[in-house]
């Protein structure tokens, strides 16, 4: 590998790791007039942040974890993060069937006793208790936009229609919808926008204090390459430790629990809009969210993760666990045959010393070390909250380098999120009227992608044909030279799996024909 000498310039700071956390700190620090580079060793949003459950939510379980703050924090940002990226987030209800039976199998006197008192020594949550939670998930979080609880008659109710018909009641709340890795893609876009130099598919290899500087190898484009930063970022993710130690050559002051989530994707299991909260006797919670429209998401599982947060797989078990868990409500049971795709992610939480992975905090800490040139490392946190990180890696980064710029990013939208939360139906309407050629399917799919900048993508556009080749289900040459010159997407994967979703519509063989397209430079 070639090197390259050191640049001249030194930037204000130097992030490595671009998941939300890491494109979310340069963002904000670059809309301070900081200089800034990130370097992300695959694709934006490879790992964790393209396997959420993909949720702006408060976390209605972390409640009964006494995580107070916590979800007050989030419940508060949900808003915030609509009315900034109304393309890609929008409000969900959530469907909570009540077991009329709260007798739990296999409970001791003094385990039913425990539990009035540490209701997650239990299984499904007594009715008291959930309506509790919901009345503090209403009032935490100075809801503004979105509506409040109600009860639902699931015997009237289209939404228990497709349930046990055991369930005859049931509690609707709000939180919100979120495309997780174009979240990601978008902060980098807006970071770059305001001055940052965003780097994919760029190996930090090492970095070490030169006085008041680090010197950071990057393996890019076969050659290595060294940056001089006045200070670092360890946003890594599942491997922050491991950047601690063998990148940056010091002792971590904290430490995280690796768990892995995974989900299943099956064919759609309902007609309506909503989603579900199902709660098992094992304490634990899944959903089943409507998802891209003619599917259904089902997740998560929580399970401490050994070896390679790549390797991270939905298991057998892991598939059979969540069948078997949502057939407990659906009148028809889930079965593998109806599985059309599954994900995982390896969430990389501040290790606080729970039990168990389903109670360890979702909450983030930062270290900062001035031992020599600064850094800061980022352990933990959730994708609601990422906005709140960024603002309190800020506030310890300002005083170092001497930032003075106030916190800005509440409410400044992202790229093609410059329009009311109400108004997809509208932008859609306008975009089919525009491309008369475009079928409603791939009208809705172009706004809740692009937003405003759909458009953009499609150019002066008159005819179907315009657009040039059609790689399958309305995914274009036009889109595809978009995600590559503007959203950083180098391969096929990229395109149908972080940039969109339409993986789950696209043969092997038309995936195939993309990738070897794009690999040609987008030549047809």
């Amino acid at each position: 590998m070639v090197s390259e000498p050191i640049p001249e310039h030194a930037y204000d700071l130097f992030v490595i790791g671009g998941g939300i956390n890491g494109v979310g700190i340069a963002r904000d620090a670059a809309g301070r007039g900081m200089s800034v580079a990130l370097a992300e060793m695959g694709d934006l949003a490879q790992a964790t942040s393209s396997a959420s459950t993909k949720l702006f939510h408060g976390g209605l379980r972390y409640l009964e974890y006494f995580e107070i703050g916590l979800v007050r924090k989030a419940l508060i940002e949900r808003e915030v993060l609509l009315g900034a990226m109304p393309h890609i987030s929008w409000p969900l209800r959530f469907v909570l069937p009540y077991h009329e039976d709260m007798r739990f199998e296999g409970a001791t006197p003094t385990s039913r006793l425990l539990s009035l008192f540490m209701p997650w020594m239990r299984g499904r949550r007594p009715a008291w208790l959930i309506r509790l939670g919901l009345f503090m998930y209403d009032h935490l979080g100075g809801r503004r936009m979105l509506p409040g609880t109600a009860t639902l008659d699931l015997s009237t109710d289209p939404a228990g229609a497709v349930l046990n018909p055991k369930f005859r009641k049931a509690y609707e709340y709000s939180d919100c919808w979120v495309q997780d890795a174009r979240l990601v893609v978008l902060n980098a876009r807006d970071a770059e926008v305001r001055g940052a130099k965003i780097m994919t598919r760029a190996k930090v290899v090492d970095a070490r204090r030169d006085g008041d500087h680090w010197e950071v190898r990057v393996a890019l484009n076969g050659r290595e390459k060294t940056f001089r930063a006045r200070m670092l970022v360890n946003a890594g993710g599942p491997w922050v430790e491991r950047i601690v130690r063998e990148t940056s050559h010091l002792k971590p002051k904290a430490h995280i629990r690796l768990v892995r989530g995974s989900h299943i994707v099956t064919k759609r299991l309902f007609d309506h809009d909503r989603a579900y909260f199902f709660q098992g006797t094992d304490g634990r919670i899944i959903f089943a969210i409507p998802y891209e429209e003619d599917f259904t998401l089902i997740g998560t599982t929580d399970q401490d993760h050994d070896g390679d947060p790549q390797d991270a797989r939905c298991s057998e078990a892991e598939q059979d666990y969540l069948c078997a868990f949502a057939s407990e409500y659906f009148a028809k049971p889930v079965t593998r045959g109806d599985i059309v795709w599954t994900y995982s992610g390896v969430r990389p939480l501040y290790d606080d010393g729970a039990t168990s992975a389903s109670a360890a905090t979702r909450d983030y800490v930062l270290t900062l070390n001035t031992d020599g040139a600064p850094v800061l490392n980022v352990f933990g946190g959730k994708i609601t909250t990422y906005r709140k990180l960024a603002e309190a890696a800020m506030a310890k980064i300002a005083p170092v380098l001497k930032v003075t710029k106030p916190d800005w990013t509440a409410g400044v939208p992202l790229p093609g999120g410059d329009f009311p939360v109400e108004g997809v139906a509208g932008l859609t309407e306008d975009l089919a009227r525009r491309y008369p050629f475009l079928d409603a399917f791939t009208a809705r799919r172009l706004i809740k992608t692009y937003g405003t900048e759909a458009p953009m993508v499609l150019g002066a556009a008159t005819t179907a044909a315009d657009l040039g080749r059609d790689f399958g289900a309305g995914l274009t040459e036009a889109e595809v030279r978009w995600l590559m010159g503007k959203e950083y997407a180098r391969t096929a994967e990229d395109v149908v799996w972080r940039r969109t979703k339409l993986g789950l519509r696209l043969t092997a063989d038309q995936v195939a024909a993309l990738d070897a397209w794009m690999a040609a430079g987008g030549t047809t």
